[in-house]
């Protein structure tokens, strides 16, 4: 059936649905953790509830992402809709941590074919000149979803169930699969190729591999040096010179090299990767801090991320309506510079005396140069690669920005905890064992643990004073993302998203297929971009 008649209400409808969904899950389930926990035990493999969803997503974002190139965009969508249903029906019947753990892998796969694809299709879709104000209108969901996801998520688990917050997704999801079953039409045309397994396998192992090291790296067994962790890096590394190497050879690759000998492709890549290290900095050590400073609990502080939030959906709509008006180089510039200038402020104006005005009036500064990138390098990196590769791209997108986060928290974990047990340690009458035992110190915010500990309420204090000196120290070193993001910004050329004065043939009313040949939204072409 010809793409033409795609209903395109139906179709964003049902996109923002899938993508909202998949959005919401990595933020909602935050505030209900402490109550998982009472009810299916498991303390010491929480983490691996999110880790499970993360590892999920990195690993399957490219392989949907290229088969979606090669058999069409709608299949892999539903597949990935029906997959995130089937993974969140399962977590909410969960009997045990190691169930929800398994249960969450599904969604994240789900996940993994959902984000990339729904960006892919907007571009299909829509002819140039509505792109940019359509990708500002998705980019902001993620922003939305971190606002409602806490808040969600609290008020789910305190007055109705726990598993509900699971459950939440099986209505959405099935208004989102229906309304691309019934309003999506993609050219059933396709170009033949051959699916490369053997870069599939390498790719997957490499970032297994590599994301397991960094999960389990500095716990209990697993110290940063040891031989596991070292062999686990050591095996990423290898299995991706492999990849590398099959890669270069495969006749239809799963991630095409040529792609990042373009300028403007590789710095939006890049860019992608170390504004999401700002991110989940912003978004795991701003709560923290409030949680300890202000003597809040985890509830509490549920919403203490709205004001950057906010300001992340209103930049996100402001970087894709100036897609058309701009170069791509001046609007991540300008966005870098305010990222900058707004973890500065967090790293060196932010003190345990500032009020939670002045932090939040950071928090805008921050969500404003952060949002951009979320409609904007979408735009930059589709409008740099041939047709057949935009759903390997796209794909790639959320795969640098997931990677670039999952390195983030644990290089600033890292950094935060050395710097608190180093204070710590430097305290009247502290021993190691001491520092050892509260470690990074988050176990603190916890009123059980702080009782069961039983530190005197001077001496807590003091350790919550030195908790927050750390998490500043965190975000005086992630003023160097946003600064090395700046010098990729500079590099990305001349290239800008034209406006057209009219729909391209082919582009009416849903534009042309996944596949039904070039779409007009290619870059100005400019030497190296």
């Amino acid at each position: 059936m010809d793409a033409k008649k795609s209903n395109v209400r139906l179709v964003v409808a049902g996109l923002l649905l899938g993508l909202f969904m998949a959005a919401l899950d990595q933020t909602i389930v935050s505030t209900a953790m402490t109550r998982i926990i009472e009810k299916l035990g498991g303390l010491d493999k929480f983490v691996w509830v999110y880790s499970a969803y993360m590892i999920a997503m990195v690993v399957s974002t490219p392989i949907f992402g290229k088969l979606s190139d090669m058999y069409g965009r709608k299949r892999f969508f539903l597949t990935g809709t029906a997959l995130f249903m089937a993974g969140s029906i399962l977590c909410g019947t969960a009997q045990n941590m190691d169930q929800l753990i398994v249960y969450r892998a599904i969604q994240g796969i789900g996940g993994g074919a959902l984000m990339p694809i729904v960006f892919t299709i907007i571009f299909d879709l829509f002819p140039q000149e509505k792109r940019g104000k359509m990708m500002g209108l998705f980019g902001a969901v993620f922003g939305l979803s971190s606002v409602f996801g806490p808040i969600l998520g609290a008020t789910i688990t305190d007055n109705i169930s726990w598993r509900w917050i699971f459950y939440i997704n099986v209505p959405i999801g099935i208004l989102s699969f229906l309304f691309i079953v019934r309003g999506y039409h993609e050219s059933a045309s396709r170009r033949k190729q051959n699916i490369d397994w053997l870069g599939a396998i390498l790719l997957a192992a490499s970032i297994l591999f590599f994301m397991f090291a960094l999960e389990l790296g500095g716990t209990d067994g697993w110290a940063w040096g040891s031989w596991k962790i070292v062999s686990f890096f050591v095996a990423a590394g290898v299995l991706l010179a492999g990849f590398l190497l099959a890669e270069a050879r495969a006749k239809d690759p799963v991630v095409a090299l040529g792609l990042f000998k373009k300028r403007l492709f590789t710095s939006s890549m890049m860019i992608s990767f170390l504004y999401g290290g700002v991110m989940i900095a912003a978004a795991t050590y701003i709560p923290l801090f409030i949680q300890g400073v202000f003597h809040k609990t985890a509830t509490q502080t549920s919403t203490v991320l709205i004001p950057m939030m906010l300001a992340n959906v209103v930049s996100a709509q402001i970087g894709g309506r100036v897609a058309t008006k701009f170069p791509f180089r001046n609007s991540m510039v300008a966005s870098a510079l305010v990222l900058l200038a707004g973890c500065a402020l967090l790293g060196f104006a932010m003190d345990l005396s500032s009020s939670r005005l002045a932090i939040g009036l950071f928090m805008i500064v921050v969500g404003l140069g952060m949002g951009v990138s979320f409609s904007l390098l979408n735009i930059s990196t589709l409008s740099s690669v041939p047709p057949q590769y935009k759903g390997s791209a796209s794909s790639l997108i959320t795969f640098f920005r997931t990677i670039g986060s999952a390195i983030g928290v644990t290089v600033f974990g890292v950094l935060q905890k050395n710097d608190f047990q180093s204070a710590v340690k430097a305290l009247p009458g502290a021993s190691p064992e001491m520092a050892e035992r509260i470690k990074s110190g988050q176990a603190l915010l916890d009123p059980a643990v702080q009782a069961k500990m039983g530190i005197p309420a001077d001496v807590l204090n003091t350790l919550l004073a030195k908790l927050g000196d750390s998490i500043i120290y965190v975000f005086q070193w992630s003023v160097l993302l946003p600064a090395v993001a700046l010098v990729f910004a500079l590099l990305m050329g001349k290239a800008r998203l034209s406006a057209a004065q009219g729909a391209p043939q082919g582009s009416q009313a849903g534009g042309r297929g996944s596949h039904g040949g070039e779409p007009s939204g290619q870059a100005e072409p400019t030497p190296g971009s």
